[in-house]
C-alpha cells in the first residue's frame, strides 16, 4: 500500500488494516517516498541478537575468562 503523510491523519484506520494483514505501507511526502511501515512481528523475527554489533564484544578479554570470578572481585569492598 501507498500512503500520502496526511492519508496518516485521514486514513489511518485503513493504514492500520493493511499492516495489519502485513502489508508494508511506503508513505509519500510531496510525492516522494519519505518511510516504509511494516509490522512488528515481521521485523521481530529478522532481528536476532548474534547479529548486533555489541553482541561478544567482551568476548576476548582476558580478565573476564571467569565471569563469576570477575563480578565477585568488582563486588569487593574498597579497601583503604
Amino acid at each position: 500500500m501507498e500512503a500520502r503523510i496526511s492519508d496518516l491523519r485521514r486514513r489511518m484506520k485503513d493504514v492500520k488494516s493493511a499492516i495489519s494483514r502485513c502489508e508494508h505501507v511506503v508513505l509519500t511526502y510531496r510525492g516522494r517516498k519519505f518511510a516504509i511501515m511494516i509490522p512488528f512481528e515481521e521485523e521481530k523475527k529478522k532481528f536476532k541478537a548474534q547479529n548486533h554489533p555489541a553482541f561478544g564484544m567482551w568476548a576476548d578479554r582476558e580478565d573476564m575468562a571467569d565471569p563469576v570470578a570477575y563480578v565477585e572481585k568488582i563486588r569487593q569492598p574498597r579497601v583503604f
